[in-house]
């Protein structure tokens, strides 16, 4: 069975509906925010754990790094959409920006190559 795949913009439009039937409504963005720095906090530990020194404990067995990325994601889709951002066009714009910046700054970088 081959995987879905969704573009930016249909994940954002996914999330909506999904918040719309669902969820009710959105949090507000202060408290999207605050959720937002709980699941990175939870991508961090995870990190810490599978590829620093940190060792698991029994709360931490069973988490996967894809799930907890993936709460991360669906929290910046809610902000973006709460917040009018397309984030389609904000990653494109993005990546011509530091294209730009950046053009020969990494090549550059001794402890890189």
């Amino acid at each position: 069975m081959p995987k879905e795949e969704l573009s930016i913009s249909e994940a954002q439009q996914k999330v909506d509906n999904w918040i719309k039937t669902t969820g009710v409504r959105y949090f507000s963005e202060l408290t999207n925010m605050a959720i937002l720095t709980e699941e990175v906090g939870e991508v961090a530990r995870l990190m810490s754990r599978i590829y620093g020194d940190q060792s698991f404990k029994e709360s931490d067995h069973g988490k996967k790094l894809s799930d907890e990325l993936a709460d991360v994601l669906w929290v910046i889709l809610c902000i973006a959409n709460q917040t009018g951002v397309n984030l389609t066009e904000a990653l494109i714009k993005n990546m011509e920006k530091k294209t730009l910046r950046d053009a020969d700054r990494h090549q550059q970088n001794k402890k890189l190559v």
